[in-house]
């Protein structure tokens, strides 16, 4: 492999009887980026990151991870990479701290470090002082974080974070947000997310890659990819419902407008928000009064509905998830850690 440290994929497949969950897909994930993988449910992202962690063998295709091939080298690929995968799999009746010292010590760390090292990351993932409770206490948020450090123990290159923060609030999203965005930004680690929620991959992402139906439809940046889909539109409401014709026209010369049920006419500006000036200008001309004015930027949500003609399962980030309402294991099977082969 070329990069070492990054993620190399060629015509990869999974084959589950009459389903083909993973359809000859190729990616390259540079040393130090985060990758964002998105999809909805069922397209194939966790089978694809299972496969790269060597927890599930491929059909056809191949992959390098760190520089090992996934199937001739597996003991390399695991010692290369930490993996937080979709459902946490902890002990109750271990605290924090228990945790962390029995990975160490399945790792192999020298013992200077398995005293040391839990200590470190409990106090990275904001859970020192929850580090002597049993985690069977803990909520969703703090077991995610929690598997996050346990992902880290080793000091992996490449970390696997598969829909790492499905069911947490806010809070606890942004925080690990924070961390993962500081591990690529301040260590130069590798990391592949999946996620369903258009803004985690829209605020985290250096790259993208989009699957639906296990094939990648598109890839880019999170700004090349909103390019695709076209101008940024200006949604305007005039105070007096009556202007609304007089309100098309104006706007008229911008471009093909849209009236809209509300009484609000919408237009795309063709050579983007640096237009909304001239837009401004054009009102006062006309002497419409404006109640709203709105720049609607093109989105992640766009980009997928135009790419494959349908909207995405979860795409819209809310407060309204309950930190710890998706208990560990439910609505799948158990996955374990990819841990090192010794």
């Amino acid at each position: 492999m070329s990069q070492p440290e990054g993620i190399e994929v060629e015509g990869l497949v999974r084959q589950f009887k009459d389903v083909r969950a993973v359809d000859g897909i190729d990616l390259e994930v540079a040393p130090g980026e985060i990758y964002g993988f998105l999809g909805p449910n069922g397209a194939g992202k966790s089978t694809t990151v299972l496969m790269l962690t060597t927890l599930l063998p491929p059909t056809a295709g191949r992959a390098s991870v760190g520089g090992h091939d996934i199937v001739r080298d597996g003991a390399g690929v695991r010692r290369s990479i930490g993996a937080a995968l979709q459902d946490v799999a902890l002990d109750p009746l271990l605290t924090g701290r228990e945790h962390l010292k029995l990975q160490a010590t399945l790792q192999g760390l020298p013992r200077g470090e398995r005293e040391s090292r839990p200590g470190e990351l409990l106090e990275r993932v904001g859970l020192s002082e929850a580090a002597d409770r049993r985690v069977g206490g803990y909520s969703g948020g703090m077991k995610r974080r929690l598997d996050l450090g346990l992902a880290l123990v080793h000091q992996p290159r490449i970390l696997f974070l598969d829909e790492p923060t499905t069911g947490l609030d806010i809070q606890s999203r942004t925080a690990l947000w924070e961390e993962v965005a500081r591990l690529a930004r301040e260590e130069g680690m590798t990391v592949f997310l999946t996620t369903q929620y258009l803004e985690e991959a829209d605020v985290l992402a250096n790259r993208l890659g989009i699957i639906d139906r296990g094939k990648i439809v598109v890839e880019g940046t999170p700004a090349e990819l909103k390019a695709r889909v076209g101008r940024p539109t200006v949604e305007i409401i005039p105070a007096d419902p009556d202007e609304k014709e007089s309100l098309r026209v104006a706007m008229s010369q911008f471009g093909d407008c849209a009236v809209l049920e509300d009484t609000a006419v919408s237009v795309g500006l063709e050579h983007g928000e640096a237009q909304l000036a001239e837009v401004v200008r054009a009102l006062d001309a006309a002497a419409i009064h404006v109640g709203t004015l709105q720049l609607h930027a093109p989105t992640l949500n766009d980009v997928f509905l135009a790419e494959t003609g349908r909207k995405l399962e979860g795409g819209q980030v809310t407060g309204a998830a309950v930190d710890g309402a998706a208990p560990d294991g439910a609505g799948g099977r158990r996955r374990g850690r990819a841990r090192s082969a010794r």
